[in-house]
């Protein structure tokens, strides 16, 4: 049962300011799809006969205290919210201009238990692709064309699993592509299951590497950041060996 099922029955809470400086119990998941939901209804606007035009873009401001307590729960929390508006827009008929995104983002002028949320409507051509890995409930973005994987200090991300190598596995993403290769581990890496050396990595695909799988995602942002760095010539020429294999 996902965190929300609770709000699928139809839960609905009011959250105002004069709520949470009573019972500072804190914001629930169940309030934010409901915050989510009502912000959904009142900025579709309505542009021919057939199509009602939905924000597809969500900014979720919570305090110090309720975004650690988000945070915890991991990437599913956004993953089930982002499956709950779309689901509510298909109920609804809303239809959105390019991919619903969803930020959770820390705002210390709020109080424990208050929400704010911010949403627009950003086309395709707003909408730019940011690779990251799940791992072990913790999302890590991939900030440069390659990232080491392993147990060691010197690993981008340093995982503490006795199974793997210092430097297991590095994941190379040139903003389109994404390849895995695996850095002569002792133990070996496979890819949904299959033994890999090194392998085109597509969007939701698993490495395991030791005892920790390494989900691989392609995921919208909204904001796109300033255009990455071209990649090293050591990283395009592997691209071509595989023959251009496209991430998405």
């Amino acid at each position: 049962m996902g965190l929300l099922d609770s709000f699928e029955k139809g839960l609905e809470r009011a959250v105002n300011g004069a709520f949470a400086k009573t019972f500072r119990s804190g914001i629930q998941p169940v309030e934010i799809a409901s915050a989510l939901r009502s912000e959904l209804d009142k900025q579709a606007a309505v542009v021919s006969r057939d199509r009602i035009l939905a924000p597809n873009t969500f900014l979720v401001r919570l305090s110090a205290a309720d975004d650690e307590k988000m945070r915890a729960l991991g990437p599913t929390l956004v993953e089930e919210l982002d499956g709950l508006v779309k689901k509510h827009a298909r109920t609804q008929g809303y239809s959105f201009a390019g991919p619903v995104s969803i930020t959770i983002e820390r705002d210390a002028s709020l109080s424990t238990g208050t929400l704010r949320v911010e949403s627009q409507t950003a086309s395709v051509g707003n909408v730019s692709w940011r690779a990251v890995v799940d791992i072990d409930g913790k999302r890590h973005p991939l900030v440069a064309a390659r990232t080491v994987i392993g147990r060691g200090s010197d690993a981008d991300i340093t995982i503490p699993d006795a199974g793997t190598s210092r430097k297991h596995v590095e994941i190379l993403w040139d903003g389109e592509r994404a390849m895995v290769r695996d850095l002569g581990s002792t133990n070996g890496s496979t890819l949904n299951g299959q033994r890999v050396t090194q392998a085109a990595l597509e969007p939701d695909s698993t490495i395991r590497i030791g005892r920790t799988d390494i989900v691989f995602r392609v995921v919208a942002q909204a904001r796109p950041p300033k255009p990455p760095p071209p990649p090293p010539a050591d990283v395009t020429r592997a691209f071509d060996a595989l023959g251009g294999s496209g991430s998405r």
